[in-house]
């Protein structure tokens, strides 16, 4: 069946239609307004709710995020550190500047420990008189390892507070100010970072490996270990300056960049030098400094030699006491004014305190090699110790003479340098010598050759092209006294006095084979 509209019906039916869009739009038009009306309504409220709030926080001038820091002005301010903070200071108002490491809220207040450098406090917010609701909870959700400044009231407490350093106050929080946000999430969390060996494991809470800890280097040197590890590092260096100076001793900086490579190696790096090569110089002697190739827990790419050398009047056995007592100084040094370090890493890496004698004892190479083969150890007079062999010989020595510090002189003149000199009375050996802690080597030295005839037949001897160490080699044709010393690993020294297992974790960004980041 067709049905057929008469052009009127059309028409009528068009309009029919076009009055019913009509009302369907006005009606979703109203909807529209009407929304629009609640919003503004719901918006107005919040904003008189916002006021009313204002108006009732009654300490509103008392915390809050400021401009950013950008010189704006000069506050006579005076901040206290964090260590400084004992019960001398009880009833004191103080500021302090420090991160927050913690936060927890109860009910109308809220506990924050805050933290600066290896030193923590506990601080409590309170509602009260100088503290409203809103400032508590303000200070509740302010994130982890952002940095505050407080005003603060030191008070004594009766109980220890076992979890921070400063255990016999707190701070009752009566300003706070966010100096700088953190984000609100971190890539690693650092009580993840600090907890004992195994505890982790142990408990089923998590733990951070060694890459990861690197990768996020930034936030692991935040630590309480990672400031403490370093704070030492920087006393071994200072020790190590003072002592040398006191002795007479001058400091000089060397060419890091060298035309030849250095020892004749082949494990150097090459560097592109304007239109020619030049490599970075790694040993002690032909200049003082840098490149090992290694994936070992001892050896960096990258490393920071302490180097000694000095002339001596009769027997190079002079530089080797010069030596092992400026070590000895540094230990004392390190054992009298950095307990607090030394404590602090040992809660995370226990260890057995380290031990040294005085004078240093001083073991011949062919005694040690004896000594190894009464444990059954099969080796020839002239071979060089391996590294479980040093280790060994470290266990060995611990157990007989009760000290983790010893040189080994005499080693073999065949795995020594080219610039070594021989043993007067035994060709074979040499007059060098190295020095371990705990039993491995944190220092070779030796008796260097000041004869330019002598250099250059020893240089020969190791197939080493003299034209590339002409200069070297000239600088003693002008008369040069007898002279020797060393270069001491500086990461290797902190490593071993603490106890610790890698050497990256002494290096503040560490550099190997295979990380070149962060």
């Amino acid at each position: 069946m067709i049905s057929v509209m008469t052009k009127d019906a059309v028409q009528g039916a068009a309009e029919e239609a076009d009055q019913a869009q009509s009302k369907k739009g006005l009606k979703k038009q109203q909807k529209e307004a009407e929304k629009a009306a609640k919003k503004a309504e719901k918006q107005a409220k919040l904003a008189a709710d916002s006021q009313s709030t204002d108006e009732d926080d009654f300490a509103k001038d008392r915390y809050g995020v400021p401009p950013m820091v950008q010189s704006q002005q000069k506050l006579d301010r005076v901040l206290v550190r964090v260590q400084e903070l004992t019960p001398e200071k009880a009833d004191q108002l103080i500021w302090v500047r420090a991160r927050i490491h913690t936060s927890r809220a109860k009910g109308k207040q809220c506990f924050l420990v805050l933290r600066q450098q290896q030193f923590n406090v506990q601080a409590l917010v309170a509602v009260g008189e100088r503290a409203s609701k809103q400032m508590v909870k303000f200070a509740a959700n302010i994130n982890k390892e952002s940095i505050v400044d407080v005003e603060a009231m030191v008070r004594k407490v009766e109980q220890k507070i076992e979890s921070c350093s400063q255990q016999d106050v707190e701070l009752h929080i009566e300003k706070i100010f966010v100096i700088s946000q953190a984000e609100p999430r971190l890539p690693l969390q650092l009580e993840d970072c600090v907890r004992p060996e195994g505890e982790g494991d142990e408990d089923g809470r998590a733990t951070v490996n060694q890459d990861t800890r690197l990768d996020n280097r930034v936030i692991d040197l935040r630590t309480t270990t990672s400031q403490a590890i370093f704070r030492l590092q920087s006393g071994v260096c200072q020790l190590f300056r003072d002592t040398l100076t006191n002795k007479g001793f001058v400091e000089i900086q060397t060419p890091k960049i060298i035309s030849a490579a250095s020892e004749g190696g082949a494990n150097v790096f090459t560097v592109s030098y304007f239109k020619t090569s030049a490599y970075l110089a790694q040993s002690p002697q032909l200049y003082k400094q840098i490149a090992e190739d290694s994936n070992t827990h001892r050896h960096l790419t990258e490393f920071v030699g302490l180097d000694i050398e000095l002339a001596f009047n009769y027997h190079y056995h002079e530089v080797i006491e010069s030596i092992t007592d400026t070590m000895v100084q540094i230990f004392k040094g390190l054992r009298d004014k950095f307990q607090t370090e030394i404590q602090t890493v040992g809660k995370q890496y226990p260890s057995e305190p380290f031990k040294f004698l005085e004078p240093t004892l001083r073991l011949e190479y062919r005694e040690g090699v004896a000594m190894l083969r009464e444990a059954g150890v099969e080796m020839g007079d002239e071979e060089d110790l391996s590294t479980p062999n040093e280790k060994l010989l470290g266990r060995l020595v611990k157990e007989k003479y009760d000290t983790d510090f010893y040189v080994l002189d005499k080693y073999p003149l065949a795995v020594r340098p080219f610039y070594t000199m021989p043993d007067p009375n035994d060709k074979k050996y040499s007059n060098s010598y190295d020095m371990f802690m705990r039993g491995e080597e944190i220092l070779s030295g030796a008796q260097r050759i000041h004869d330019a005839q002598l250099l250059t037949e020893r240089a020969m001897h190791h197939n080493i092209d003299l034209e590339k160490i002409k200069s070297y080699i000239d600088s003693f044709r002008y008369g040069a006294p007898p002279h020797g010393g060393g270069g001491i690993g500086l990461e290797r020294v902190c490593m071993l006095y603490l106890g610790l297992h890698n050497v990256r974790q002494v290096s503040m960004f560490p550099r190997d084979p295979k990380r070149l980041t962060p």
